[in-house]
């Protein structure tokens, strides 16, 4: 990936999320992943519709759905990254081998033991040099394809997406007006 230079303040938040990325994917530490983020953070899939919301549901979540079942050989490759005031918008391809039970992005699908490759795009709300919130986006019909289950209700999981996230950003608008 080619990168730009980068103002101090981008580079912060980069190595907050490199920093909370590692605690998640190399070890794979749900603990040290939410010490990594802010008090109220939250974590929406937007196409499964699954995560967390403050920081005891996000621990649930790294802790019982989503860490325990990422296959090991998952790749994140970087292809680019778009820096706002208080976030990153970070385009990734993610490759890995359906091995395991994933319900966190594939409700209710049985490993298939097919490899899969598709394009996801991770929005990060940063403050403080924590992160605030993840919100992660790709195309749940191609995953499905690729997995030879195109007409599963995993294709469904994410309808309600769109309400969580309003209701999610009115919340978090709310509580800035009140501070």
């Amino acid at each position: 990936m080619i990168e730009s230079p980068m103002t101090p303040e981008q580079q912060k938040m980069l190595i907050s999320w490199q920093q909370h990325t590692y605690t998640e994917f190399a070890l794979r530490d749900a603990e040290a992943a939410v010490a990594t983020m802010t008090e109220n953070p939250y974590v929406l899939l937007v196409p499964s519709g699954t995560g967390g919301e403050g920081r005891r549901a996000v621990l649930d979540f790294y802790t019982h759905s989503f860490l325990p079942h990422i296959p090991l050989d998952l790749e994140l490759t970087p292809i680019s990254r778009v820096f706002g005031r208080n976030q990153i918008i970070e385009e990734s391809v993610a490759r890995f081998t359906h091995n395991v039970r994933m319900d966190w992005m594939l409700p209710g699908v049985e490993p298939t033991g097919r490899r899969v490759e598709f394009v996801m795009v991770s929005i990060v709300g940063m403050q403080d040099d924590k992160v605030a919130h993840e919100r992660m986006y790709w195309d749940q019909a191609t995953v499905l394809s690729q997995l030879g289950v195109p007409n599963h209700g995993a294709a469904k999981g994410g309808i309600g997406s769109a309400a969580t996230l309003l209701r999610m950003m009115k919340t978090r608008e709310e509580a800035s007006r009140t501070r």
